[in-house]
């Protein structure tokens, strides 16, 4: 049997989306910003898709930003922002973040450091929340942008955002667009957050999110940025006059045209009913893994958590040696987040909720997706099960003599 649980990594082309987009790879495929024919279809497509997404966000076409993923995103929206402050105000902006931000946010962040901004990174609680409190008690007099996800990508927990934007918003005055004088922008990474929670802008009172095509059913390579109006914003790529003078370089017209078509998907069923499915499901993986396997904890809030997260310590053993071997069984997981599976560096998240290096190094991420089944979930905790005893029995640092204690 093959199963996969690393949706938080990627997902597959849904066929719905497929269809859509392969004509704009052959017949359709003028450049948007031609003038006859083929280029007039191309930007009908990229207008049409444009509004999908727009719809799913509860905001305007004119709001809506196609970059290349969520990373390009995320720094836009990021270094968009805060460097017109250094460069043309030049006074010393400050950022508000976390310490366990996906690495699209974080390194952009400390890349500004470098180049004169001052940042704050919140550490998470133990359940692997960000305080309200802690958020508001940052800003400071020369504060310009707050940027904390919506659902943390390792370990799944999801972040009061809509409470976070109502009090930037009080700070502000009340105001949600830029207007004169001093003011606390709002951007939250929703890439993992968009299949199952509610991203409507005004509900979350942001002004700045970020979402990413290939985690919801769209290929790689494709990402939006919603932008508040009136929130300034610098281009981070110099050349044409592309996305409202935003981001240059010729549309991507297949893979926006496919992220519309996704989102068009997911609008045919409410986020709340899709989570609750799939949640049913996750809470099964969990207490079967937590009862079968002695020695294992699960990460993160299980109130406040994404509904395909599942993210567990196994004691002794080392996750990527669970890794492979759930590999060698046809089982697809990961230890954290894809886009840093080549480092051998504890994960940041679980160090930042926990300050445990055997912890970090001891933990598996699995995320269900849309087609799990319940038959997949028992052959991955049996083999779960078989794999974890296999290697405590191996590991020196099992207690009595090599053998994990049973739970009590």
């Amino acid at each position: 049997m093959k199963v996969y649980l690393d949706y938080a990594a990627t997902s597959p082309v849904k066929k719905e989306v497929l269809e859509a987009m392969m004509p704009y790879l052959v017949s359709g495929f003028g450049n948007p910003s031609s003038i006859h024919e083929w280029g007039r279809i191309a930007r009908g497509a990229v207008d049409e898709a444009r509004e999908s997404v727009a719809n799913f966000l509860g905001t305007s076409a004119s709001e809506i930003i196609f970059t290349s993923g969520g990373t390009e995103a995320d720094n836009l929206a990021i270094k968009g922002l805060v460097l017109p402050f250094i460069y043309q105000d030049k006074s010393k902006p400050h950022i508000i973040t976390s310490q366990f931000e996906h690495h699209a946010v974080l390194n952009t962040c400390k890349q500004l450091e470098k180049n004169g901004a001052e940042v704050t990174y919140l550490k998470p609680n133990r359940d692997g929340l960000i305080n309200i409190e802690s958020v508001e008690k940052a800003i400071k007099s020369n504060t310009v942008l707050v940027s904390i996800m919506y659902v943390n990508n390792e370990i799944g927990t999801v972040q009061p955002i809509r409470e976070i934007g109502k009090m930037i918003e009080r700070v502000n005055g009340g105001k949600r667009s830029a207007d004169s004088g001093q003011r606390v922008y709002f951007h939250t990474d929703a890439v993992q957050a968009s299949q199952y929670q509610n991203v409507n802008v005004d509900h979350l009172h942001v002004d700045l999110l970020t979402i990413s095509g290939h985690k919801i059913g769209s290929p790689k390579g494709i990402g939006a940025l919603y932008v508040r109006k009136g929130t300034p914003l610098m281009s981070m790529m110099h050349g044409g006059e592309q996305e409202f003078r935003l981001r240059a370089g010729t549309e991507n017209v297949a893979g926006i045209v496919a992220t519309g078509k996704a989102v068009e998907v997911l609008r045919k069923e409410n986020f709340e009913i899709r989570g609750k499915r799939i949640s049913e499901l996750r809470d099964y993986f969990i207490e079967n893994v937590l009862k079968e396997i002695p020695e294992t904890e699960l990460n993160g809030s299980k109130e406040f958590r994404n509904p395909n997260n599942a993210n567990f310590y196994f004691k002794y053993i080392e996750g990527e040696s669970i890794l492979l071997n759930l590999d060698l069984v046809g089982i697809a997981a990961s230890s954290g987040s894809a886009c840093t599976s080549l480092s051998l560096q504890p994960s940041h998240v679980l160090m930042s909720v926990y300050d445990s290096p055997e912890r970090a190094h001891g933990s598996i991420r699995f995320t269900l997706g849309e087609v799990t089944t319940k038959e997949e979930i028992d052959y991955t905790v049996e083999k779960l099960r078989e794999i974890v005893k296999k290697l405590r029995e191996m590991s020196p640092l099992t207690p009595s003599a090599g053998q994990a204690p049973e739970r009590k």
